[in-house]
């Protein structure tokens, strides 16, 4: 984030959008659009997020074009935190986590999103392989759809919500890192601020994760980057702002991406040079 700008950029080929770049919906199209994206950003943003559903759908061939994409990436130099949300149980996590923190695998990535919903010690073969290859992993913790707070804002017997809840054990974990631990948490930039009695987490939950925050919500969300010191407070520099739609729509074109990124980036870090180091 400091070496080039402090934003990351989604990579959702949603069919409007590969509409609107001219690109057919078949797995052509995606390869043209992530690639597109890639080319255009990966030596001026931090980190790319690729929405694997979007690529899933379309069986083998669409996965063929993400493997392709992460391949650019990963060439590029920029990091790749893929967007798969996975959660599961034993063996069935360990072949999920195998598909993406591997570093032979196809579509190995840099870090991957998972689910801690069927309770936080399932994610630990994700857990332990990230370790093993130097990788991170991204837990759902407080998201930007309001339909998690059915789940996430639920108060257990200790007075903690669940999203507090997943946040102390990640708080845990990375526990004495230097100068972060590799389990951060997906924290949505829409949420409440911090103080609301709807925000379902608190200040010092944020800050004691010692690892970084992956902020969607930027852009089309409704979320802005002068929203995020209100979100996040004293956490505010391990925030990783994801932006998605509000980019990728500029394009096709590789000049009107940039300027796009290059506006958000500009906009987030002058938040993060206005905040108490």
């Amino acid at each position: 984030m400091g070496e080039r700008a402090p934003l990351c950029v989604g990579i959702d080929p949603h069919a409007a959008l590969l509409a609107d770049w001219g690109l057919p919906g078949d797995a052509g199209g995606l390869e043209r659009f992530g690639r597109t994206v890639v080319e255009s950003l990966a030596d001026r943003v931090a980190a790319f997020k690729p929405q694997v559903a979007f690529f899933e759908r379309l069986g083998s061939r669409g996965l063929a074009a993400l493997e392709r994409v992460l391949a650019d990436a990963r060439a590029a130099g920029a990091l790749v935190i893929t967007d798969a949300k996975r959660g599961d149980i034993g063996s069935t996590m360990t072949a999920y986590a195998e598909s993406f923190l591997t570093p032979d695998a196809p579509l190995s990535s840099d870090a991957l999103t998972v689910s801690p919903y069927l309770g936080f010690g399932s994610l630990a073969p994700a857990v332990d392989l990230a370790e093993r290859h130097g990788r991170g992993l991204f837990v759902l913790a407080s998201t930007s759809n309001p339909e998690g707070a059915e789940v996430q804002h639920a108060v257990g017997a200790d007075g903690r919500t669940v999203a507090e809840t997943v946040l102390d054990r990640l708080a845990a974990h990375n526990a004495g890192a230097e100068p972060w631990g590799s389990l951060g948490a997906v924290v949505g930039a829409t949420l409440p601020p911090l103080g609301d009695p709807a925000a379902a987490i608190s200040e010092r939950a944020l800050t004691a994760v010692n690892g970084p925050l992956l902020a969607p919500g930027l852009g089309a969300q409704g979320a802005g980057a002068s929203d995020l010191p209100r979100v996040f407070g004293a956490s505010l520099r391990q925030v990783v702002p994801t932006v998605s739609r509000d980019v990728l729509r500029a394009g096709p074109d590789a000049a009107a991406l940039r300027a796009a990124a290059e506006r958000w980036a500009g906009e987030v870090r002058a938040v993060l040079d206005g905040a108490t180091p």
